[in-house]
């Protein structure tokens, strides 16, 4: 059965979504540490031809707590969709879209967690992605770990034999230590992405709202379907 296991990241970009729909199981690393500056709670967007960051306001908190112990500021939530119709007006998918990230956007459990793994679930339900969800930190398992030895104990929890990762994470996992578990070890590498943005120079790796802003479902089908999926030599 192969799994993959990510942090629940705000509006990812399409690989992310490709590994989601390469899996049979995702689990939503739901109780790992919230790092302030990385991709859980803000992503890219195409701002006036140039990539821009959008985020979503998380409550200041102790910097030790997990994902799944943050809340957003949910009062942010009008600026972010006025900045995303300013953006994306234009757009030739624009009115089909929009309303789905509004509806995704609307939704008023503020916890950063349950918001991220409910954003994914609508995308993953526009886009046809039928893997089975699972939330790390409902799992029985041994908390007490950490890195690879966690994301190991958390692949013989949903029952893995192949555990895949993106390729972000290669330096991050050792083969062998899936083989002592029977587990295989794969990255998956997203394929060049050159759709048609406003002008004719492309801006890469911007969030999956500029995917669906630009690319009809059929195209986004074929572009789901461009990746690598590499194993480590050792």
């Amino acid at each position: 059965m192969k799994v993959g296991i990510m942090q629940p990241y705000f509006f990812p970009y399409i690989g992310y979504l490709q590994l989601m729909q390469l899996v049979d199981v995702f689990v939503f690393y739901d109780d790992a540490q919230y790092m302030k500056g990385g991709w859980v709670n803000r992503n890219r967007y195409l701002l006036n031809g140039t990539a821009a960051w959008m985020g979503y306001t998380v409550k200041k908190e102790n910097y030790k707590l997990f994902i799944n112990q943050r809340e957003y500021q949910l009062s942010d939530v009008n600026s972010l969709k006025d900045k995303l119709k300013g953006a994306y007006a234009k757009a030739p998918y624009f009115k089909s879209v929009f309303p789905i990230i509004c509806s995704i956007l609307d939704f008023t459990d503020g916890n950063v967690a349950s918001f991220n793994q409910n954003s994914l679930k609508v995308l993953a339900d526009y886009l046809g992605i039928q893997c089975e969800f699972k939330i790390s930190s409902e799992l029985s398992k041994n908390n007490n770990l950490r890195g690879q030895d966690r994301v190991v104990d958390i692949c013989k929890a949903v029952g893995a034999t192949h555990y895949i990762n993106t390729i972000g994470g290669t330096s991050l996992y050792s083969r062998a230590s899936f083989e002592k578990k029977a587990m295989t070890l794969s990255f998956i590498q997203a394929g060049k992405f050159d759709y048609k943005q406003f002008n004719d120079s492309h801006e890469p790796y911007l969030s999956i709202i500029d995917v669906m802003m630009f690319n009809s479902l059929d195209d986004i089908s074929k572009m789901m379907s461009n990746y690598s999926l590499l194993t480590p030599e050792v």
